[in-house]
């Protein structure tokens, strides 16, 4: 089993801004922009927060309510209303998919979604970030793969539910897939009893990739099984051993600047099953973060 810590959302360089946590605590995770998308972020809700102001203020008026948004991964089945038959997916193309395809990532494997996130507050002039509040990497969703579909000329037969998916209107890119979700979340081949797709509703520190007080958020603290020593291949994309510093208690990465999806090899690291499960289970226990779709399997 591979897991896959996947970064999607806004950050510096797509949609220029973090996205926001919430005065609640709420993650609410924006998906970049997306001039071939046919839905405009005035239409999608996330945990029941419109996205058209939030995306209109925070950018200060640089990404209007009409904007295309590239909502993907799309998670929860309320964000729009749905086609018939609609299941929470991933699509993925390019150079990323390839990176994925050479990892021998596909059935049974876990992502971990990543974003930028800063909290946010609601004045008299909308929303803004909190003045002294610091942006950091937090992870924010989860989907298992139950299988792959390969976009070509056209949407394959048996998935019309997902015409409008973004990479759905992309049918001319290299490598385009989409990633289906499972309906059930399988670890070592046991059900968990946990959804195969959901979110983290809300803002904890167990979530946080940025290790506190760091001065820049590509630097992270992360449990200390992490570290690739004694022969263990590395989360790729990090095979530079200066980027790692093992403590007694926890592991440091310099996490690179750019790249979309970081991949780990479960079977040498056995410690990131349960680690993976836990988190998943604590999204129940903060909230219902499921994709609340019985569709899916």
């Amino acid at each position: 089993m591979k897991l896959i810590l996947s970064r999607k959302g806004f950050d510096s360089a797509a949609g220029g801004v973090p996205s926001p946590i919430l005065p609640d605590g709420r993650l609410v995770v924006l998906p970049i922009p997306d001039a071939r998308s046919v839905i405009p972020y005035g239409e999608i809700t996330h945990q029941g927060e419109p996205l058209g102001p939030l995306v209109s203020d925070l950018t200060r008026g640089r990404i209007a309510p009409g904007t295309g948004a590239h909502l993907d991964p799309d998670l929860l089945s309320d964000s729009l209303p749905r086609r018939p038959g609609w299941r929470p997916l991933f699509g993925q193309m390019g150079q990323a998919q390839s990176h994925l395809r050479n990892q021998g990532v596909g059935a049974g494997d876990l992502f971990l979604f990543f974003g930028l996130f800063r909290r946010v507050e609601r004045g008299a002039n909308g929303w803004a970030y909190v003045r002294d509040a610091r942006p950091r990497h937090v992870l924010w969703g989860w989907m298992q793969v139950a299988g792959t579909l390969s976009l070509g000329d056209a949407v394959p037969e048996g998935v019309e539910w997902a015409h409008d998916h973004p990479h759905c209107q992309r049918l001319d890119a290299p490598h385009n897939v989409l990633h289906l979700a499972s309906s059930r979340l399988t670890i070592a081949g046991r059900d968990t009893g946990l959804p195969g797709a959901g979110i983290f509703p809300r803002d904890a520190a167990r979530l946080h990739l940025t290790a506190a007080g760091a001065g820049k958020v590509s630097a992270w603290q992360l449990p200390r099984w992490f570290h690739p020593g004694e022969g263990r291949p590395p989360l790729s994309y990090h095979a530079d051993p200066r980027r790692w510093r093992r403590h007694a208690d926890r592991v440091e990465l310099q996490a690179v600047a750019r790249g979309q999806e970081f991949v780990l090899d479960t079977e040498q690291y056995p410690e990131a099953l349960p680690w993976a499960r836990e988190l998943i289970a604590g999204a129940s226990a903060a909230g219902d973060g499921s994709s609340g779709n019985g569709e899916a399997g």
